[in-house]
């Protein structure tokens, strides 16, 4: 994904990704851009829905209030129990988890009753309609992320529900009504203490860190408390200016893995403290686009938009054996995952400090020229190219070399927009210049570190570009 750098978090009106016959409008690319760069920059973006659809999820949260305000304090054992990865595609009703001190109401078509079976107790009102509101929301903001990608439309419509469902069958997808921190509720209160830049405390639960294993994730809370960590490691609030019809949008790990890594998902969090005073807690609607459970996850797609898919993307994955799978955050933000962020380099996201060190452990020994070529490539690529990617949000994916050989002379390629934006040269191919032949490293060399040969190099001053395919590197 490559775009100038957004200073916030973007905001995208729904209407405007919705994609239509012929050329793209200006509109459309111009949502898709800010859409895709936010996504990029902070793993969410901020969704403007209709004036008609905010009053609807406004109304939703009013009745998810009422609720989860009537329910007892002490849930019924049966009722109590953790996220089960083995039910993710079963979950129905109403459950509480003590530990993250949160009361859940999920609505599954083709699983939940519209019509309670229990006259004393009415669910959440108006969930059929914010289902489908919201479903259609994600799978609009899922097309214009594959636009972004270059991948053909609806890549992923295999791996959907159908729409509408079919006789006797059960949503994939789910719309989760939650409350957090229901004064009420006597849950087990464990919480976190974390402190804000201007100093104040701010509670978490102790199990803090999530990712959703969804495609495509949209959250709408009546308060704030919504935070997600952005490309530099920073947790940032998502919420605190929403207005009545936005809502957040975030990518998760079925999507991570259907992408090959290029879209990265969000790790979240969500503000417990300050709602003693509240007598309803804090309610959210959050609607999860999930794949079938008897597809598998694969990255043709991917390939076939000429993509560079790393090996532990290579298989297809079973859906229903992937979302039974742990996925420890703490392995999933590291650079091998997520090529083009800074995650594991320093805690202010910048790989000078891990330069410094390869510097100082340098051999003195002077190198031979193809050697000492291959060494200032890689130093300019991450000193140089990595800082202008950074800035400007762009996720670096390089190309296969002979591949990308053919790209550099398309029209629409998959790497153009990148090797636009970046300044690469022109007729090089968009890979790692390790990867290089010399004639090609030199005018790499020359378009980001003009005049190095003559002041820094003068061993390599020497080699002249005709004569530069004689030093091969090693």
């Amino acid at each position: 994904m490559a775009g100038t750098g957004l200073p916030s978090l973007g905001r995208v009106k729904l209407t405007d990704l919705i994609a239509s016959e012929g050329l793209p409008s200006d509109s459309y690319k111009f949502s898709m851009s800010t859409l895709s760069q936010s996504l990029a920059q902070y793993s969410a973006a901020i969704i403007q829905l209709p004036v008609g659809d905010g009053a609807l999820l406004r109304s939703g949260l009013d009745t998810a209030r009422l609720y989860f305000h009537q329910k007892a304090s002490y849930p019924a054992a049966d009722m109590v129990h953790t996220n089960d990865s083995r039910e993710w595609c079963k979950t129905s009703g109403y459950y509480a988890d003590p530990q993250l001190w949160q009361e859940t109401y999920d609505y599954r078509p083709g699983l939940t009753p519209t019509e309670p079976s229990n006259t004393m107790e009415f669910p959440p009102g108006g969930l059929p309609d914010i289902f489908a509101l919201l479903g259609k929301a994600a799978r609009h903001i899922l097309d214009a992320i594959s636009f972004s990608l270059s991948l053909r439309s609806s890549p992923f419509t295999e791996i959907l529900d159908n729409v509408p469902l079919r006789n006797r069958e059960v949503s994939s997808s789910v719309l989760s009504v939650f409350c957090h921190s229901r004064p009420s509720f006597q849950g087990a209160q464990h919480h976190s203490l974390t402190t804000q830049d201007d100093g104040q405390l701010v509670t978490f639960p102790d199990h803090e860190h999530q990712v959703d294993k969804s495609l495509i994730t949209l959250v709408k809370s009546d308060r704030a408390g919504l935070h997600i960590r952005d490309f530099h490691g920073h947790w940032i609030l998502l919420d605190g200016d929403l207005g009545p019809q936005e809502a957040i949008v975030y990518p998760g790990l079925a999507l991570y893995q259907a992408t090959a890594g290029y879209v990265s998902p969000a790790l979240h969090r969500t503000e417990t403290g300050s709602l003693q005073t509240n007598m309803y807690g804090r309610c959210s609607l959050a609607f999860k686009l999930m794949p079938k459970s008897m597809t598998s996850l694969s990255c043709s797609e991917m390939r076939a938009a000429g993509h560079g898919v790393e090996a532990q993307f290579q298989l297809p994955i079973p859906v229903d054996d992937f979302m039974q799978r742990s996925h420890p955050t703490d392995q999933l933000f590291t650079r091998h995952n997520f090529p083009g962020y800074n995650f594991p380099a320093a805690q202010d996201g910048s790989l000078k400090p891990l330069i410094k060190r390869r510097k100082n452990n340098a051999r003195c020994k002077p190198l031979p020229p193809s050697k000492k070529l291959r060494l200032k490539a890689q130093r300019v690529l991450k000193e140089r190219v990595q800082d202008i990617a950074d800035k400007k949000g762009i996720k670096l994916r390089f190309c296969n070399l002979k591949e990308c050989e053919g790209h550099i002379y398309a029209l629409d390629s998959p790497c153009g927009s990148i090797r636009m934006e970046i300044g690469w040269p022109p007729g090089v191919p968009f890979v790692h210049p390790h990867d290089l032949p010399n004639k090609a490293k030199l005018d790499f060399l020359e378009a980001y570190a003009p005049g190095w040969t003559a002041s820094q190099d003068m061993e390599l001053s020497l080699i002249e570009p005709g004569q530069a395919s004689q030093h091969s590197a090693n």
